[in-house]
């Protein structure tokens, strides 16, 4: 069994100048250009970035599937490098917990025996890993459905199941990628509530990766990738967001109309999920999605037109913010 030395830090994830390379020589292809990340018991982090930007390898570093190529990764004060290979599986094991976009469920058992699953790998006696399973049903929302197969669950509830056999070992980190990708937008935030309540009540450190700013916007801090490198890492504290701005929904002008009008100015999303407002924004004629603050002193700038089916808003141009392409 690992042991981890007991040390006054709340740290639980370090890691130092990891680089990650694929291949070699001329057809060699760096992921990850030196990451440095430290993540705290109890916290809340959502991963972004676009495709190709290093997010995925992190993760699965993290969740020890990969090992980085240099530097260092420290769980609990265990240096995870020179671990060896079944060290690293009883590291997930008994520390880690997985929900993966595509539920990974088995199409012909039911709920509570795809929740079994991690226990049989533990050797947990059939009774006692039952009442497990069935707690952890409960816990998210399932109480009833043990007896039901993948086939007879919407998609929201695989999901549920998933994040379930997630948590049934009460493991110290919950590694999440893409847990909202095959769901609509209703069984997304339906989701993205039942993480944060996991992560507030049972106090389940969750690392996150996504590409939706709106579920990204449920977490404590978002790191944003690119090109290999950490571009931010914004905790929601530090954003200086509060908690009276009504919940508006607004949806993005669309880029041909931008065009037709003959204005220049980007066009954002603003939402209000988790007590915590983000803007989305995308500039006409480009594909790059960029998460920023909105700060008190910008709500104002928030004016919603009315049209028939959704609202939507875009900032003066004299006070927009400058961005990079």
């Amino acid at each position: 069994m690992i042991q981890s030395e007991q040390t006054g830090s709340r740290s639980i994830i370090e890691l130092q100048g990891v680089r990650k390379i694929y291949g070699s020589g001329q057809a060699a292809m760096e992921a990850l250009r030196g990451i440095d990340l430290r993540i705290e018991e109890g916290d809340f982090v959502a991963v972004m970035g676009p495709s190709g930007s290093g997010k995925s390898t992190c993760l699965n570093i993290l969740g020890c599937l990969d090992t980085p190529s240099y530097g260092n990764y420290i769980f609990k004060s265990v240096t995870v490098n020179g671990l060896s290979r079944n060290e690293r599986a009883q590291l997930r094991r008994h520390y880690l917990g997985f929900v993966f976009q595509g539920y990974n469920l088995l199409s012909r058992t039911s709920a509570l025996e795809n929740v079994e699953l991690p226990l049989i790998y533990r050797g947990v006696p059939i009774r006692k890993r039952q009442a497990l399973a069935g707690r952890a049903l409960d816990a998210v929302g399932l109480k009833g459905w043990e007896t039901h197969t993948p086939g007879e669950l919407s998609g929201g509830q695989q999901q549920r199941v998933a994040i379930a056999r997630a948590i049934v070992t009460e493991p110290a980190v919950l590694m999440a990628d893409e847990p909202t990708g095959n769901l609509d937008t209703t069984r997304s935030h339906e989701i993205m509530e039942l993480l944060v309540e996991l992560n507030n009540k049972i106090g389940i450190t969750i690392v996150m990766v996504t590409h939706e700013p709106d579920m990204a916007a449920y977490a404590k801090r978002i790191v944003h990738f690119l090109d290999g490198l950490i571009e931010s890492d914004n905790m929601k504290a530090e954003l200086g967001f509060a908690e009276d701005l009504p919940p508006l929904l607004f949806r993005t002008a669309s880029s041909s109309a931008a065009r037709r009008s003959g204005h220049p100015s980007t066009h954002y999303r603003a939402s209000w999920q988790a007590k915590y407002a983000c803007i989305s924004a995308r500039q006409p004629g480009q594909l790059q999605r960029v998460v920023m603050p909105l700060p008190r002193d910008c709500w104002h700038l928030v004016i919603p037109q009315r049209r028939r089916r959704s609202p939507c808003m875009r900032l003066p141009a004299a006070r927009e913010p400058q961005w990079q392409a």
